[in-house]
């Protein structure tokens, strides 16, 4: 028997479970709410389809590992209780039980892993939730292949099977091939809601109902004719967002690691716009300015980020009746045939109205050095309207420095339209391993001193060899889901585990492409040392690298205080290069 007992490994089952279903929903709300070019409806079909997916996904898991020893033992039909109320909110046994799931395994066989996890990879915004997807299945696979309490070959091979599958579709797409990495074009996102509609109408996600005994009938599948889903329901009942007051969207904004001089422009064109309102409420004439911005910098510096909470923030003023964010690029705006850049790029302003239009990689709307009439027209569509609907619309070029100078100075219109510029610098190693922290606490996983410090050494390596290319944030985020992947694997390989070695990440997760061995010093070797500061005092000290993770003393104000994170000392901090 592991450690812990039945009991709690179905109360955990449960509690997994609805991380599944809330991460799946979520993303659909998340869709809708804030990528509506992304659908051609906003009613919740979209959530419900989520949901629908969710579902396929926990019953083909359970459903493979149960299977694998041709056994369904006492302990696995109480998991299989567990997840048919998750499911269908009614708890069977009996042969209510085995003829849902009998029903339930038939279907499973038609569907692939990977499309039910199709959005996470097709849809743009959804791919920085693949660690959470990650975690979930990595979970629910120890959960069910351990429910006698050891996990034996033939369900660690089913185990090791999905983890595969899985990180086939969705692992990214590494170091290398993230450096120059483009932002895609919205027809992958919509496409990809188009696949699913259709699967969805052909049946393809079908699971069973069990509101009789007998009942083993499938769902009307059709999206206009088939009765609403609870989590439909829930997503028309749903009151619309509350909107953010402009302090709240501020405080949204303080919480980002790192970006103080980002920060510091955001909130002082905050104040100004502020003074602005209470000037024209005086009957005072007003400043006429422009809101449209250059965002420079490396990928993975959070400008994406920024631009959201500054329309969240122009919202709360009245500057803007929406406040969303429509991301693109060139490829969103400029057509391939004559006479078609035009319309297009209008229909993509069309849906930024009352919102922010996010142009990515805006430099390359012009082709350097070579005859360009299709991204010229582009500009210009994209200057007029501009300047049009300048009390509608708030556009945001963004990409690298260089670049984005050229594109200023190569245009007039753009330059002068385009005054307000605001340089996003590269996290330095703190902050990116804070930012590795943050997706763990996030997705509720431990580190331990070692792993912590692997973290460290790591992201210190590949971020002291940076180029215009690195990933930044990017990085951290594919450290972490590799760590995850490793975590699973690993554990895959253990008879009896419990709920802490689930949520626990060693040092040998952190494991994520060849490094030379030099860059990873013991923790016991006495030059491993850290530089810290203490939360209250700011008080400065190098520690030894053993105390990561451990309560110490600020030896100047005496406060207690975890070290959570820290940054190699010279010496150690220079990795060398290969």
């Amino acid at each position: 028997m592991a450690d812990y007992d039945i009991p709690s490994r179905p109360s955990l089952f449960s509690r997994t479970l609805r991380d599944c279903r809330n991460l799946y929903v979520s993303s659909g709300e998340m869709c809708e709410r804030e990528y509506p070019h992304l659908l051609d409806r906003k009613d919740g079909k979209f959530v419900a389809l989520m949901d629908d997916l969710h579902r396929a996904l926990v019953l083909k898991i359970y459903l493979s590992i149960c299977e694998a020893d041709k056994k369904w033992s006492k302990q696995e039909r109480f998991l299989a209780e567990v997840l048919c109320h998750h499911l269908w909110g009614q708890w069977l046994s009996g042969e209510k039980l085995n003829e849902t799931m009998k029903q339930a395994s038939s279907e499973s066989i038609k569907l692939t892993w990977y499309s039910m996890v199709r959005p996470f990879d097709r849809i743009p915004p959804l791919r920085d939730r693949v660690g959470q997807l990650d975690t979930i299945v990595a979970r629910l696979c120890n959960i069910i292949a351990r429910a006698d309490g050891v996990m034996r070959e033939p369900e660690a091979a089913i185990v090791r099977n999905i983890q595969l599958e899985l990180d086939s579709h969705l692992k990214n797409r590494g170091l290398d091939e993230s450096k120059g990495e483009k932002y895609e074009d919205d027809r992958s996102g919509s496409l990809a809601v188009e696949e699913l509609s259709r699967q969805a109408d052909d049946g393809i996600y079908v699971t069973p109902t069990t509101n009789t005994a007998a009942n083993t009938a499938t769902k009307e599948r059709n999206f206009d004719k088939r009765p609403t889903t609870p989590a439909e329901k829930v997503a028309l009942a749903k009151p619309a967002e509350p909107e953010l007051t402009v302090e709240e969207a501020l405080a949204e904004l303080d919480k980002l690691i790192g970006l103080g001089p980002i920060k510091h422009e955001v909130r002082s064109l905050t104040n100004f716009l502020k003074l602005q309102q209470k000037r024209t409420a005086a009957g005072l004439p007003e400043t006429d300015i422009s809101l449209h911005m250059v965002f420079t910098g490396n990928p993975g510096t959070g400008k994406t980020t920024v631009a959201r909470i500054i329309g969240k923030i122009y919202r709360a003023l009245g500057v803007l009746d929406k406040g969303h964010l429509i991301e693109t690029d060139r490829s969103g705006l400029v057509a391939e045939y004559a006479g078609q850049t035009g319309p297009k790029t209008n229909k993509k302003i069309d849906e930024s109205l009352g919102g922010i239009l996010f142009i990515d990689e805006a430099y390359s709307l012009v082709a350097a050095r070579s005859e360009d009439p299709y991204g010229h027209e582009a500009v210009q569509a994209l200057l007029k309207r501009a300047e049009d609907e300048r009390g509608r619309l708030v556009v945001i070029l963004a990409g690298y420095t260089d670049e984005m100078k050229d594109l200023l100075e190569s245009n007039p219109g753009l330059s002068s339209r385009f005054n307000r510029k605001l340089h996003f610098e590269d996290y330095t190693p703190l902050e990116l391993v804070k930012i590795f922290g943050l997706f763990c606490t996030k997705n509720h996983y431990n580190l331990t001193t070692e792993a912590r410090l692997r973290v460290i050494q790591w992201l210190t390596y590949h971020h002291n060899l940076r180029d215009r290319h690195f990933g930044n944030a990017r990085e951290a985020r594919n450290l972490f889901e590799q760590a995850i992947r490793n975590m699973a694997n690993r554990l895959s390989t253990l008879t009896e585990i419990n709920e802490q070695q689930l949520q626990m990440l060693e040092a040998s997760d952190i494991d994520y492409g060849k490094l030379p061995d030099t860059v990873f010093v013991p923790l016991d070797d006495e030059s491993c040392r850290i530089h810290i500061t203490c939360d209250k005092c700011q008080h400065e000290k190098d520690v030894p690298a053993k105390f990561l993770g451990q309560k110490v003393v600020c030896p100047k104000c005496k406060q207690q205080f975890v070290v959570e994170w820290g940054t190699l000392v010279p010496g150690e901090r220079d990795a060398p290069a290969p």
